[in-house]
């Protein structure tokens, strides 16, 4: 009975895991460019009591063995990048990527991050900027008395100014993208940080080397799907109830038995 009420004990554990899980990605459900998260479980060491294939008899062997699980845990928990929806806004400062790759990001301490968040702003030095203030890499200046700003698929930013109908080009965004972005590390804030996982960022320009497109007046949704989350959630709570129902029952048996001795 303990061995039952330590296993049930594990499966408590791994789905409250699983349901923080789905909390954060329905409490993300409209935050642009958020990547939805799923738990990864595994199952614990077994106790072998009898060896799968060991002689039975001198002609014959165990077909399957005797073998007692330990219950499960959580291994991990998995990004999954697909790209949400696009949705239009017609601000000229908001630019969507459609596929892969990341926008650059200088931190304060200047530490490059990344983020798929392209809902940018201008600072008191007409900086491109995040919400948080963090500049992108590269730098983009904007001029004096601009009239019309734009940015071209390849990440092309041009401008017109007050006197001059022509445009100029000011810059050039450029995308990152990873081997392994399920390896990256969030830190919040819309960011992410390179790790050994993740390898090192390939830079390039929006449509070169497997990249995606810039997309300007529009924002990527998140990808989480809301009708997804809570049927997980339904199930990630027959779960944890059955779990409770088998540490209930073997409390009962344990009781039984205290009783009858």
């Amino acid at each position: 009975m303990n061995g039952a009420l330590f296993v049930a004990k594990t499966g408590l554990s791994a789905q409250d895991t699983s349901l923080k899980v789905i909390s954060n990605n329905l409490a993300n459900v409209a935050t642009v460019g958020f990547k939805k998260d799923r738990a990864v479980f595994e199952d614990l060491l077994y106790q072998i009591k009898r060896q799968p294939g060991a002689q039975s008899a001198q002609e014959s062997q165990l077909p399957s063995g005797l073998q007692l699980g330990s219950g499960v845990r959580t291994v991990g928990t998995q990004k999954l990048f697909s790209t949400g929806d696009l949705q239009v806004t017609d601000e000229p400062f908001d630019v969507a990527i459609n596929g892969r790759g990341f926008l650059q990001v200088v931190q304060p301490n200047g530490e490059i991050a990344y983020t798929r968040n392209g809902q940018l702003h201008l600072n008191g030095d007409n900086q491109l900027v995040t919400a948080e203030g963090f500049q992108i890499e590269p730098a983009i200046t904007l001029p004096d008395e601009v009239q019309t700003f734009s940015v071209g698929l390849d990440g092309t930013v041009q401008v017109t100014v007050a006197g001059d109908p022509n445009p100029q080009q000011i810059g050039q965004l450029e995308l990152a993208d990873f081997v392994n972005p399920q390896g990256l590390q969030a830190i919040g804030q819309n960011l992410f940080l390179e790790t050994a996982a993740s390898g090192a960022p390939v830079v390039a320009t929006p449509g070169d080397s497997g990249t995606g497109l810039l997309q300007q007046g529009m924002l990527e949704g998140s990808n989480v799907n809301a009708v997804e989350e809570l049927v997980n959630m339904i199930t990630t709570q027959r779960a944890y109830e059955l779990n409770s129902k088998v540490i209930s029952t073997a409390d009962e048996m344990l009781s039984f038995v205290t009783q009858q001795l």
